[in-house]
């Protein structure tokens, strides 16, 4: 029973210790735009039926009848939360948040090939060539691509709708330069996390549906502000201690069964 304490033990501390990265990365990204955060889900292991000397009435061999002992537990996977984080006014004109459902379509290069990539970050500036780029390590351009002229004046006007469009010199009429499209998925929770706030389709997210914003039951760009991260500090310093506490106990349990096969083994020797 000991040596199967110890394993339930351990594996308790494996697990939570996963619970406590997850949590520590949330809370590092509390101030990431458009991070969403993740949770942690368990599953027991194995049970295993030990039966009790003798038996019931001494029929060891035709009954059941015995003692379940469970083997532990052990991380299933990490679940996505894709809660909408608050919009942030910046009013910067090239700063874009989607209210409602839809993420924005990137370029990037992931397992050495370049792919799409989708985030609900919208912090984005122009490169050299005047191409709306994240403002991430990569500088992954948005997609399909859009170029602000030199010839602009002032900055580009964004709708809710995804248009974009310029006033250009010698001209008082505003010129489209280009029409914003969102991506969503039947099961976003199944996108996988790369890194820089994007995220790549999975056979679990199914293929993106991509349309125009406010179409086909994508949300709205907002210029001029960006969603923020939604990690709770309150829940997840909560979680914290909790899981901190769940670790101990397991730490404890450890040095108890270690303790019970030492005194075990002390009284085999007589």
């Amino acid at each position: 029973m000991a040596v199967s304490a110890l394993h339930a033990a351990a594996s308790g501390m494996q697990a939570l210790d996963t619970k406590l990265n997850v949590v520590a990365n949330n809370l590092a990204n509390i101030d990431t735009v458009g991070f969403k955060r993740s949770r942690v889900n368990f599953e027991d292991l194995l049970y295993e039926i030990r039966r009790e000397p003798g038996g019931l009435n001494g029929l060891e061999e035709e009954t059941p009848h015995g003692i379940l002992v469970g083997l532990g537990t052990q991380v299933s996977g990490t679940q996505l939360n894709f809660e909408p984080g608050t919009l942030d006014p910046t009013n910067r004109a090239t700063d874009l948040a989607i209210r409602g459902d839809g993420f924005f379509q990137v370029t990037t290069i992931y397992n050495g090939q370049e792919t799409i990539a989708y985030t609900r970050a919208g912090n984005f500036i122009r490169n050299a060539q005047g191409q709306l780029v994240l403002a991430n390590s990569e500088g992954s351009r948005l997609e399909p691509p859009i170029q602000i002229p030199e010839d602009a004046i002032g900055d580009p006007f964004i709708g809710l709708d995804g248009q974009v469009a310029v006033r250009q010199q010698g001209s008082n009429e505003l010129t489209i330069v280009g029409q914003i499209e969102l991506a969503r998925f039947v099961n976003p929770e199944g996108l996988l996390q790369i890194g820089k706030n994007l995220f790549v389709e999975t056979d679990a997210s199914g293929p993106p549906v991509t349309g125009n914003p406010q179409q086909d039951g994508l949300g709205e760009t907002v210029q001029g502000h960006l969603e923020g991260s939604n990690v709770d500090p309150v829940r997840e310093l909560v979680d914290l201690i909790f899981t901190q506490r769940a670790f101990e106990l397991n730490s404890q349990s450890i040095q108890s069964a270690d303790q019970s096969m030492q005194i075990v083994g002390n009284l085999r020797r007589f």
